[in-house]
């Protein structure tokens, strides 16, 4: 197989992960919550706390790939959340009692890091080893298409009359199936740190102000992220002019954030990484609240576009440039950093789902949510006239990519 070859299977290893781990053990909740909350009890609190009890198990996720340095240990935790994504899909079939639902999302948010932090690792530091280019948009790029393949198989399922259970237990046959190039096509880690050429691997640890500064940036990206892609479909739901627009709208979010990865490398090489985030940052902003701003559907599916193309571009720019400061142990930082995203998405989901309880609307929720965002971007751009980590960063990836 040639290198280039090999450099594609593994990528689409990560892409199959992604959308396993991430488009079925998380999104596939999005689009099948206001089928949940029709056919069984559920009311917007108990959709708000499960998704935030979901994000809970994905911060603990976090807080392990952060504390690990065993890149063989995290390979065997990376398959062992394969596994763990299509279990707690079925199971939440099985039962309609909110407690053992709470805890299978809990584990299913568990396997999300695995994909999310530990394969991303594991990839870029196969990236680094083997003379590639270290950008991950197009392992990214799977999260895009994980929520396009939970719009599109929900839609189908809902053709067909399926009730809530049958649909979570056809995600976890499909999840199955899934799971087997994700677990095959990603090769063990090498336990020598140098790369094929034999060039040293070598750590370059930022500052603390740097690491503060960026964290609080990441907590208020999570923040957005989360109310979006928890409530968007139910949002567009309850709008009398919208029904049935929903799974079209969750659709248009995938096919937004799939090829935006590559293209947010792309303004990286140009701008720079906090140059990059400080756009996407921005441009979110827009997404999140436009649906507040105006009940239309050509709104809702600008919104779509927006926060599609730029929820994942921030992800992916932040956890490469962890990667790039940690190449020996890039799950470490990324670990670090999502800890910060994650507890965002812990408080927003259950706090904006009490919120709408309350008010019988999402607008409060998504207010507060691009205020979030806004914040971040003046914290981004604080750092980049600020700090000298960001600048050295920004240097070495133009060197890198010609």
């Amino acid at each position: 197989m040639s290198h280039q070859a090999q450099r594609l299977k593994v990528l689409f290893a990560g892409i199959f992960s992604q959308i396993l781990c991430i488009g079925i053990a998380r999104f596939s909740y999005t689009p099948l919550l206001p089928v949940m909350q029709e056919q069984t009890w559920i009311g917007d609190a108990e959709g708000g706390w499960m998704a935030a009890i979901n994000y809970a198990g994905y911060m603990c996720g976090a807080l392990l790939a952060a504390s690990l340095s065993d890149l063989q240990l995290k390979d065997r935790l990376y398959r062992v959340g394969l596994i763990l994504a299509v279990v707690t899909t079925a199971g939440m079939a099985l039962t309609d009692n909110m407690l053992l639902w709470s805890l299978l999302r809990f584990l299913s948010g568990l396997s999300s890091a695995g994909s999310m932090l530990i394969a991303s690792g594991l990839i870029l530091n196969w990236l680094i080893r083997n003379n590639h280019r270290s950008e991950l948009g197009i392992h990214f790029a799977g999260i895009g298409l994980g929520i396009m393949f939970a719009a599109i198989v929900v839609e189908l399922m809902l053709r067909l009359s399926l009730g809530w259970d049958a649909q979570w237990l056809w995600f976890a046959v499909l999840g199955g199936l899934l799971a087997i190039p994700a677990w095959r096509w990603l090769p063990r880690p090498e336990p020598i740190n140098v790369t094929g050429g034999g060039k040293p691997m070598l750590d370059q640890p930022p500052g603390k102000r740097f690491m503060w500064l960026m964290m609080a940036a990441y907590f208020c990206a999570g923040y957005g992220y989360v109310i979006s892609a928890t409530f968007i479909v139910t949002i567009v739901e309850r709008e009398p002019a919208l029904a049935g627009m929903g799974q079209l709208v969750f659709l248009v979010v995938g096919l937004a954030a799939a090829p935006a990865v590559m293209i947010w490398d792309l303004i990286a090489r140009r701008l720079g990484y906090l140059g990059a985030l400080l756009l996407a940052y921005l441009i979110q902003v827009a997404g999140i609240v436009m649906p507040a701003l105006s009940e239309s559907l050509a709104a809702v599916l600008l919104s779509a576009v927006l926060y599609g193309g730029t929820f994942i571009g921030c992800v992916s720019l932040v956890l490469t440039m962890a990667g790039r400061l940690y190449p020996t142990k890039p799950a470490k930082l990324m670990g670090k950093m999502t800890l910060s995203y994650g507890a965002a998405q812990i408080i927003a989901p259950a706090l904006t789902g009490m919120l709408a309880a309350q008010s019988g609307h999402y607008n409060t929720g998504l207010w507060l949510a691009g205020g979030f965002v806004a914040l971040g971007a003046v914290l981004i751009l604080l750092l980049r006239v600020t700090d000298r980590t960001a600048a050295e960063l920004d240097q070495s990836n133009r060197l890198a990519t010609g």
